[in-house]
């Protein structure tokens, strides 16, 4: 596919009116998007690796939840720092240095034989995942027109939760075969291939765009750094659609990332196996709903009405997950299918924020809301510290087993965040699928 320019490229002010090669956006933005599948990944191993970590540093599910959430504690602290970055700097290189990184710091977890270092190493592949997302997205908006941004987020999205879908099952299987050590050796060296695939393909803007690239980075200039910085945290769109998509995504944080397993196990008496499988049904529902939901919100121009009732019905279904007195694996299977499918609404968030900020802000306001999403993740200490208030410290082969009381308060986290992630969604400015800030 291939549209011509509109306009003298000495007069052009959108990457709309530079030539547009379908193939050539898509190649760029999906090797990108294996960034974003390899940190997803790291991000939700831990439903799949919880029992052998406990064994291995003799700690418990707060101590777990801790060791997990040292990848948010890092992810939010750089995520902000990141969008700046990427506004100012080549996205490709900024891609290659982070995920180095990454792939550094899961190789040196796998041989970890102090809790120290596994924490490290955890801090380190947090810190690298702040460029994760924002880097696609950056990548997007440059390579793709506006109208094919929510779908092309969708799928970006899509890649991510495969790798959380990855991270369970498939992962459990590696661990049972090789152990979790080896396990995560061939994760890094996946993710070393990863690397070398984004090093020859990922480029930072078509050809014929440096010229609107580069005023980009003089109106960044001529403004001020203090100056954007203020006037991305003075947009309250920023703010409403980060503390949505934190809330939304918290069933990937505190389910599929690190507890859900967990949960169905000891409360619902299923097999590792089968835990892991229904788990990864939370991705599969968000792999499918993230392009449907991105390309719905397209179709009916509208971005608030999805985003409201998804959080209403996605309510609706954390009750039954926690109420349910049993939840087998073929109804464990639906319900995490269908959590995973409306919570994706979450994803109307990301072109909603660059259809509230000028184009040179998008990373720095990306950047903010994705502070506010990953904040998120520091809520897995604060699980595992609620499910401990009333355990009765019984462990068996080096595993703490909790009472589904103690489940079940801890859970209460979910749905009293998809209140405020609906309250977030009726406060937000409708923008019809249109820039309305130039």
């Amino acid at each position: 596919m291939h549209i011509t320019p509109t306009n003298d490229h000495h007069t052009t002010t959108s990457l709309v009116d530079y030539p547009y090669h379908l193939t050539k956006a898509s190649l760029v933005c999906f090797t990108a998007s294996l960034y974003f599948f390899y940190e997803f990944v790291q991000l939700n191993m831990f439903n799949a690796i919880n029992p052998f970590l406990m064994q291995a540093f003799h700690i418990n599910a707060a101590a777990l939840g801790h060791l997990s959430a040292y990848y948010f504690y890092a992810n939010i602290l750089f995520l902000f720092p990141a969008g700046i970055i990427l506004d100012r700097t080549s996205t490709r290189k900024a891609i290659l240095t982070a995920m180095s990184l990454s792939v550094s710091g899961t190789a040196i977890f796998a041989i970890a034989t102090h809790i120290w270092i596994a924490e490290l190493c955890r801090f380190v592949i947090g810190s690298a995942a702040a460029f994760c997302f924002l880097s696609c997205m950056r990548l997007a908006s440059r390579w793709f027109p506006p109208k094919f941004l929510g779908v092309v987020m969708g799928l970006i999205v899509t890649m991510a939760m495969l790798g959380g879908m990855v991270a369970q099952t498939p992962l459990t299987w590696l661990m049972d075969t090789f152990g979790w050590r080896q396990a995560l050796m061939i994760d890094a060296l996946c993710g070393a291939a990863i690397l070398i695939a984004i090093f020859m393909i990922v480029q930072d803007f078509p050809a014929g765009a440096e010229i609107y690239v580069k005023s980009q980075h003089q109106t960044l200039t001529q403004t001020g750094f203090w100056q954007t910085l203020i006037k991305a945290l003075k947009n309250s769109q920023n703010w409403l659609a980060g503390l949505y998509t934190a809330c939304l995504n918290l069933p990937i944080f505190l389910l599929g990332a690190i507890w859900g397993s967990l949960y169905l196990t000891q409360v619902h008496h299923l097999t590792h196996p089968e835990s892991t499988n229904v788990t990864s049904f939370i991705f599969i529902g968000t792999i499918i709903g993230s392009p449907f939901i991105g390309w719905l919100s397209g179709f009916i121009g509208r971005r608030k009405l999805p985003m409201i009732i998804c959080a209403l019905i996605s309510l609706a279904i954390i009750a039954m997950i926690i109420d349910l007195p049993h939840i087998s694996e073929s109804l464990g299977i639906l319900l995490f299918f269908a959590l995973g499918f409306f919570t994706s609404a979450q994803i109307i968030s990301y072109p909603l924020i660059a259809e509230s900020n000028p184009a040179a802000l998008t990373g720095t306001a990306s950047g903010l809301a994705a502070t506010l999403i990953m904040a998120g993740g520091i809520l897995q200490p604060f699980f595992g510290w609620l499910m401990g208030l009333r355990w009765n410290h019984t462990i068996v082969n080096g595993v703490g087993i909790y009472a589904a009381s103690d489940y079940q308060l801890a859970l209460a986290i979910i749905p009293v965040g998809f209140v405020l992630g609906l309250i977030a969604a009726l406060c937000l400015r409708e923008t019809k699928c249109q820039k309305i800030c130039a």
